[in-house]
């Protein structure tokens, strides 16, 4: 998949410097003109407005957008001016995070056929009143999940890998597999290795 330079990410900052979000070039380049955030440099943790950083020229292989008389630095990391919270760090429930949670894996024979050959199991069925939600469900090849049918694993006598749980990640980074080196300066190296690893 093809990345506009508009499209990719950069990571935002609350005023405290701390990750809270993450947002396309084109946003921060937005909140950059409208002085609600200022560039951060991650070389050398300079900031810049817009004023600074529109006429700064792109170095060597640096990516950057053509614009009409210049060339504009793409920028990876973005400081907000006023935000001081941090967003919560729920994980929200959706088939996407259930694959990623799952790593597209079969939870009770392991195989990894595929996205395409993965279905969403209920471990108590809905048919014996099971929900849907983070502790109930788990990625079942079709060949388990039709072995399984409308019973538990102990009624079909199949065994699930490990319990399924609401994982742990943080949500403002993991639909990003773009990986983009000058973040590991603000985002943790945990979440490198085991989030973007998966």
């Amino acid at each position: 998949m093809v990345v506009t330079m508009l499209e990719r990410p950069a990571l935002v900052l609350n005023r405290n410097w701390q990750p809270v979000n993450v947002a396309t070039v084109a946003r921060a380049l937005v909140l950059l003109w409208n002085e609600s955030a200022r560039v951060v440099d991650p070389s050398d943790y300079q900031t810049y407005t817009w004023e600074h950083w529109s006429k700064l020229r792109p170095r060597g292989d640096e990516r950057f957008i053509q614009a009409v008389r210049f060339r504009l630095r793409v920028p990876e990391v973005i400081t907000l001016t006023d935000y001081d919270r941090l967003p919560s760090a729920a994980v929200s429930f959706s088939r996407r995070n259930i694959f990623k949670r799952d790593h597209y894996m079969c939870q009770y024979c392991s195989r990894q056929p595929g996205s395409e050959e993965l279905t969403i199991d209920h471990v108590v069925p809905r048919a014996q009143l099971g929900e849907s939600r983070w502790d109930n469900c788990v990625l079942a090849c079709l060949t388990c999940n039709k072995r399984k049918a409308d019973r538990t694993p102990e009624q079909a006598g199949m065994r699930l890998r490990k319990q399924p749980v609401q994982p742990t990640w943080n949500p403002l980074y993991a639909a990003h597999e773009l990986r983009i080196e000058s973040w590991s300066k603000f985002v943790s190296e945990a979440y490198w290795t085991v989030e973007l690893a998966k």
